[in-house]
C-alpha cells in the first residue's frame, strides 16, 4: 500500500485558503509535474526540506492558481513518507483541479484516515497516538483537546510502555528461574520483591481502568435523562438548555413519543440531554414504546432531571414517583420543579409528595427562562469531574478499556499465583497475557481488520 502517492483536500470546504496533502515515494515528483516555482531557477525536487516554495500549478500552459508548496523529505514527515502540502485559493473548483492533475500524473485518492495510518505503520506514532488524532479534531472542550493532546504526545503510551518494561523484567526473573530448575539453590526472583512488583503494576492498570468512568464522560458527555409526566415541560426545557427548536412543544398530551437526544457544553463540562416520552397510563400503543424507551434510556443516565409541574392538582407525580425512585437508587436525581410563573404557591406540590432529603431540587420556569442559571450550576456540581490538566493520564477510547480490563485481569491472577506459591512457568504465562494486552493498544499485535476498523473512522485528509 505504501508504494502509491496519495493525495486529499485537508481543509474544510468554504474557507478562503485551502490546502491538499501529497504522501508516497513520488510525491515530491508529481507535485514538480505541476507546479513552477516563481522566483527561482531551481526546480521543487532541489528545494530544501521545511521550506515553502511560491510559484504557480499549471495544466500545460493554463495556469490554474498560485500558490505556497512545503516540501517534507523522509523520514521527517507526518506519514514519514516524502510529502508536499499545497496551499492555494479555497476555490472549490481550484481544488479539485489540483487534485485531477495530481491523479493525471500518478497519485490516487487517500482513503479516510490514510495519512495517520501512514505515520502509524512507518513507526511514526504508535496506535493509540494514531486513535488521538481522531479524538483531537473531534474535541469540543478544553478538557477533550487536553486529553487528546496528551495521549497524541505520548503520555498514556509512557505509562504503557513502564508497564510493558516492568512486565518483561518481571517474567526474565520468572523463567531464568525455570531455565535453571535444575539447580535448586539458585533464586533468580525473590517472591517478596515479584509480589511488591506485582501490586505496583496492579495499581497503575487499576488506576487507568477506573480512570475510563471519567475520561468517557468527559469524551462523549454526561447522559442526563429528562424525565417525567406529559406536559411537565420536557421538550421546553430541552429547547431552552440547548437555544434552539429541537423538540415539538405542545399543550396536547403525549407530543413527545420518541426519545430526542443532543449534546451541550455548561461550564466547560459536555452534557448529553436526553428528551423522554412524557410517562402516563395510556392505551395508545405508539406512546407505550415511547414510555417504555423512556425507562430504558433513564437506566443509561448518570443523572436524572425529574421535571414536576407545580400547576398540576391532579398529583399524577404521586402515581409514578415508585417507579422513577427504584430505578433511580444509584443515579444522581434532581428534582425540577417547572411553571413556577405560573403556580400561586410553587412549594406547595413539594409537601404533599414524599421525596428523600437527600435530593436536590430546584424551581424553574422553562418557558420563561427563571432559574435556568441555577439548574445549570448543579448539573455541574452534581457532575463533579475532576480538572483535567494536558500531563493528566485518562482512558477515553473504549478499546483500550477493554485491553486494560483483561490486563488487569492477567496481573491479578500473577498476584494469586505468588500468593498460591505456583510454579513459575503458570505465573510466567499470565504476565505475558498481560503484556498482551497492553501491546494491544499500542498496536504492536492489531491485526489488519482492527486497523481498517479504526481507520475507516478518520477524516479524509488525515
Amino acid at each position: 500500500m505504501n508504494q502509491d502517492t496519495i493525495c486529499a483536500i485537508a481543509t474544510a470546504q468554504g474557507g478562503a485558503i485551502g490546502c491538499i496533502r501529497v504522501s508516497g515515494p513520488k510525491a515530491i515528483e508529481i507535485t514538480s509535474f505541476i507546479f513552477t516555482p516563481a522566483a527561482t531557477k531551481k526546480i521543487l525536487e532541489e528545494s530544501k526540506p521545511y521550506t515553502l516554495t511560491f510559484g504557480r500549478i499549471h495544466e500545460e500552459e493554463t495556469i490554474i492558481d498560485e500558490v505556497l508548496v512545503g516540501l517534507f523529505r523522509a523520514p521527517h514527515s507526518y506519514t514519514g513518507e516524502d510529502s508536499t502540502e499545497i496551499t492555494c485559493h479555497g476555490s472549490g473548483y481550484i481544488l479539485q483541479k489540483i487534485l485531477q492533475l495530481l491523479i493525471k500524473n500518478g497519485c490516487r485518492m487517500a482513503q479516510p484516515g490514510e495519512y495517520t495510518q501512514r505515520a502509524f505503520l512507518n513507526g511514526k506514532m504508535d496506535l493509540s497516538q494514531a486513535e488521538a488524532v481522531a479524538d483531537l479534531i473531534a474535541s469540543s472542550s478544553a478538557s477533550t483537546h487536553r486529553l487528546a493532546m496528551n495521549q497524541m504526545r505520548g503520555g498514556f503510551s509512557k505509562e504503557l510502555t513502564a508497564l510493558r518494561n516492568q512486565l518483561l523484567h518481571f517474567t526474565s526473573l520468572i523463567e531464568l528461574e525455570l531455565d535453571f530448575s535444575d539447580h535448586e539453590e539458585l533464586e533468580f526472583a525473590d517472591r517478596s520483591e515479584l509480589c511488591q512488583l506485582a501490586d505496583g503494576i496492579k495499581n497503575v492498570i487499576s488506576r487507568l481502568v477506573h480512570s475510563f468512568s471519567v475520561g468517557n464522560a468527559i469524551k462523549n458527555g454526561i447522559p442526563v435523562a429528562i424525565i417525567g409526566e406529559t406536559n411537565a415541560g420536557k421538550s421546553t426545557l430541552l429547547n431552552t438548555l440547548l437555544n434552539e427548536e429541537k423538540a415539538i412543544v405542545s399543550d396536547i398530551h403525549g407530543t413527545t413519543r420518541d426519545v430526542i437526544e443532543d449534546i451541550v457544553n455548561i461550564g466547560g463540562i459536555t452534557f448529553r440531554f436526553i428528551d423522554t416520552a412524557g410517562i402516563r397510563e395510556t392505551n395508545d400503543p405508539i406512546e407505550s414504546i415511547g414510555i417504555e424507551r423512556t425507562f430504558q434510556k433513564l437506566e443509561q443516565a448518570e443523572i436524572v432531571l425529574w421535571m414536576i409541574d407545580v400547576t398540576d392538582t391532579t398529583l399524577q407525580t404521586s402515581q409514578i414517583s415508585r417507579q422513577i425512585l427504584s430505578r433511580c437508587e444509584e443515579k444522581q436525581l434532581i428534582l425540577v420543579f417547572n411553571k413556577t410563573d405560573l403556580a400561586e404557591n410553587p412549594s406547595c406540590i413539594s409537601s404533599t409528595l414524599s421525596f428523600p432529603e437527600k435530593i436536590q431540587s430546584v424551581a424553574i420556569s422553562a418557558k420563561r427562562q427563571i432559574n435556568i442559571d441555577a439548574l445549570k450550576q448543579m448539573l455541574v456540581a452534581t457532575a463533579n469531574l475532576p480538572t483535567v490538566t494536558q500531563s493528566d493520564v485518562i482512558v477515553t477510547n473504549f478499546r483500550h478499556y477493554e485491553a486494560l480490563t483483561h490486563a488487569l485481569e492477567a496481573i491479578q491472577r500473577v498476584q494469586q499465583g505468588l500468593t498460591d506459591n505456583l510454579s513459575g512457568d503458570f505465573i510466567s504465562q499470565d504476565i505475558r497475557e498481560c503484556i498482551f494486552h497492553l501491546n494491544d493498544i499500542a498496536g504492536e499485535i492489531t491485526n489488519d481488520m482492527v486497523l481498517k476498523n479504526i481507520f475507516e473512522k478518520f477524516c479524509i485528509g488525515k
